[in-house]
C-alpha cells in the first residue's frame, strides 16, 4: 500500500479552478493506475472543503483519512500562467492541511502496512506541521521506503524542515532550481554533478530523480546516472501538475523494479500528456487506459 500524506487543496485560475496539491495528484495517480493508496489530509468545514469530501468519496478515497479543520479554511493557490503554460503560484497561508494532526492509534496501523510513503515540504510550512509529518515518518517500518517530492514553494520552507526531511528520504524528486536551494542550504561549493552524489552518500538515498524542463531528467541510483531529452509537445495548455504526474510514474517505476531508462521514458512521457490538458488531473479515468496497460 502507498501512504501519501499531505495537502489537498484547490488550483484557482483565472477562470476556473481544479482539485489539486502535489500530493493530491501523486495519490489521484496512482489510484487510477491500480495502486492501492491512502491518502491522509485536512481540509475546512466549509464549502470547498465539503466539495472536496464529495469528490474524494467519487474519486474512491476513504473519507475517513481526511480530518475536518472546524476553524482554518480549505487550502487554495492562485494560478497565474504565463504565455507558455508555466504557473506561478500564490499560495494562500495558514489553512487546514497545516494543521493536519498525528493519531497514532489511527495512523500507526496504516504506516506499518506501507510500502511507499509520501511526502513533501509545503505541508511541513508551519511548526505543527512540521512535528506531525516528523512523527508520522518516525513510525516507518523498515521494509518501507520515504519518497521526498521536495516542491520548494516561496517562504514556505527553511533549513531544518529540508535537513530533517532528508534524513528521512529514501527516494528524493527535484528540479534543478531546488537543486540549486538544497545546495545553498547545504553550504556544497562544488559542482551540480557531484552534490548529486554527494546527496546519494550523505543522506543514504536509494533514488535520486532530477527533472530539468526543457533539457529533460535524470535519475541517480546506487547504479550509476540515466538521463534522457525532453519530446517536445505540440501543444501545452498548461504544465500544472506535470510534476505531480512525473513523480507518480516514477514511483510506479521504482515500485515494479522497472529499469532506469524504462521509468525515464514513462515518467516523461506521463508528465507531457498532464501539459495537454487544463489542470493537473484529467476529467476523464479514461487517460489512464494507455499506462495501466505497462504497470
Amino acid at each position: 500500500m502507498i501512504l501519501v500524506v499531505g495537502e489537498i487543496l484547490y488550483d484557482v485560475f483565472a477562470d476556473y479552478k481544479r482539485i489539486g496539491g502535489a500530493p493530491f495528484n501523486f495519490a489521484f495517480h496512482l489510484k487510477n493506475l491500480g495502486f492501492p493508496v491512502r491518502f491522509i489530509s485536512r481540509i475546512g468545514n466549509d464549502t470547498d472543503g465539503k466539495n472536496i469530501l464529495r469528490k474524494l468519496d467519487q474519486f474512491g478515497f476513504n473519507p475517513g483519512d481526511i480530518q475536518i479543520d472546524p476553524v482554518h479554511p480549505t487550502g487554495s493557490v492562485r494560478v497565474r500562467l504565463d504565455e507558455n503554460g508555466v504557473p506561478d503560484f500564490k499560495i494562500t497561508p495558514d489553512v487546514a492541511y497545516d494543521y493536519i494532526e498525528f493519531v497514532q492509534e489511527v495512523h500507526a496501523p496504516l504506516i506499518h502496512t506501507s510500502e511507499l510513503i509520501y511526502f513533501g515540504s509545503l505541508v511541513q510550512r508551519s511548526e505543527l506541521g512540521f512535528s506531525n509529518i516528523q512523527a508520522i515518518l518516525s513510525h516507518k517500518p523498515p521494509s518501507a521506503r520515504c519518497f521526498y517530492d521536495i516542491n520548494l514553494r516561496r517562504s514556505c520552507y527553511n533549513d531544518i524542515i529540508i535537513q530533517t526531511s532528508l534524513s528521512q528520504t529514501d527516494i528524493l524528486k527535484i528540479n534543478e532550481e531546488e537543486r540549486d536551494k538544497v545546495k545553498r542550504i547545504l553550504n556544497y561549493n562544488k559542482d551540480s554533478e557531484t552534490f548529486m552524489q554527494y546527496l546519494m552518500d550523505t543522506y543514504a538515498l536509494e533514488v535520486i530523480s532530477l527533472t530539468k524542463g526543457d533539457h529533460g531528467s535524470e535519475i541517480y541510483t546506487r547504479e550509476g546516472q540515466f538521463s534522457i531529452k525532453t519530446t517536445k509537445v505540440d501543444k501545452v495548455i498548461d504544465s500544472v501538475g506535470a510534476g505531480d504526474a512525473y513523480a507518480a510514474m516514477l514511483a510506479a517505476g521504482i515500485l515494479r523494479q522497472w529499469p532506469p531508462d524504462i521509468i525515464l521514458n514513462r515518467a516523461s512521457l506521463f508528465a507531457l500528456q498532464i501539459c495537454k490538458i487544463e489542470g493537473a488531473i484529467p476529467e476523464s479515468v479514461s487517460f489512464y487506459e494507455p499506462f495501466t496497460n505497462i504497470i
